[in-house]
């Protein structure tokens, strides 16, 4: 790893101060967009590959994170603005385009923009999370924001339950009391749940994850994603007793130290406008993303397997689709449990632009 060659720098966009980790001094720019709940430093395997190939490789510490600025109020966490982050950071690098990448949380933010603004984003890969309109989620049986987020992830969890994104949105802040509490055993778990590391039950060894029949994949889904209506998430999580090989112990504890040092407060704010994005993506929602575009996803990622039905109808809401990678023994954490298939898919699509 050549973290200490690689150049940090803050700018300011759209009122925003972001915190960028850079790789490559010249060459197409790459903007990297990390999902919840991580840093810049999910992207520290991309990053020389990318700089290697010939790229100028920006990845980013989002709103809330690091040491980008972290507002109070939820509506700074929404996606029209984080578009117009991504937008600002472009042209603070003196920039006229760029290629935008995006993994869980961070795809959204990227398939957004690349479908919102293609003048500036002229490609997009989204990893974990296929492109959802105006949804963002891709929740069985909503797809592309038929129905309004709370409707549909209600309908998922069924009754008694919450979805973790209802769960992650509820006030007073109570999953960061949650994960604040010992942030160190909640981000292990979290990040050992959903990983590949972690054993199938019996019944499903085998199973093709990513095609299940939707009532299965709906009890799945609920039985990994939602929590009792007066539960907690680490109900659902489990703590390893040995860190999975692609997590090192300090993989973990830096990025332990990043989330002691931003809180959960400002990221949980991502989950809080889905009912306001939905409103507002919805004068979009006639219009394809118009730009190439590349998905990778997980076989044993459930962000993966709850999106299948818009995976096979990407087709529909995407109109230059070069590519579906579908990357096996790979669970949520895409770019960490698999970064050379994910360089390689990344590299592929890029020189094919």
């Amino acid at each position: 790893m050549t973290i200490a060659k690689w150049e940090t720098k803050t700018v300011q966009a759209n009122g925003h101060r972001i915190h960028l980790t850079i790789a490559g001094t010249s060459g197409p720019l790459v903007l990297l967009c990390h999902g919840f709940p991580e840093s810049w430093y999910a992207w520290r395997h991309q990053l020389g590959a990318l700089a290697q190939a010939g790229y100028r490789a920006v990845a980013m510490d989002m709103p809330g994170y690091g040491r980008s600025s972290k507002p109070t109020d939820a509506v700074a966490y929404r996606m029209l603005e984080l578009v117009e982050v991504c937008v600002g950071v472009v042209q603070a690098l003196g920039e006229a385009g760029a290629v935008i990448v995006g993994h869980d949380l961070g795809a959204p933010v990227a398939w957004t923009a690349a479908w919102t603004r293609p003048d500036i984003f002229r490609a997009v890969a989204g990893i974990s999370l296929p492109f959802g309109a105006r949804g963002l989620a891709c929740l069985p049986g909503n797809p592309f924001g038929e129905l309004r987020p709370g409707v549909a992830s209600r309908a998922l969890a069924g009754p008694g339950m919450m979805f973790y994104h209802e769960y992650f949105a509820l006030p007073g802040d109570v999953a960061a009391r949650e994960a604040e509490k010992d942030i160190r055993s909640w981000l292990t778990s979290t990040l050992y749940t959903l990983s590949a590391d972690r054993p199938l039950p019996p019944e499903l060894a085998g199973v093709d994850l990513t095609r299940l029949p939707k009532d299965m994949l709906c009890g799945l889904v609920r039985a990994a994603m939602a929590v009792p209506g007066a539960g907690a998430l680490q109900s659902v999580l489990e703590l390893p007793d040995v860190l999975p090989g692609w997590l090192s112990q300090e993989d973990l504890d830096y990025c332990v130290a990043e989330l002691e040092y931003s809180g959960l407060r400002g990221p949980l704010n991502y989950y809080r406008n889905a009912e306001l994005d939905w409103e507002t993506l919805g004068q979009y929602q006639a219009t394809p993303v118009s730009v190439p575009a590349l998905f990778i996803g997980g076989d044993r990622d459930i962000v993966t397997i709850w999106s299948q039905e818009a995976i096979a109808r990407a087709g529909e809401v995407v109109a230059d689709l070069r590519g579906t990678v579908i990357i096996p023994n790979c669970g949520h954490w895409i770019t960490q449990e698999q970064p050379q298939a994910v360089n390689e898919a990344l590299l592929a699509f890029l020189q094919s632009l």
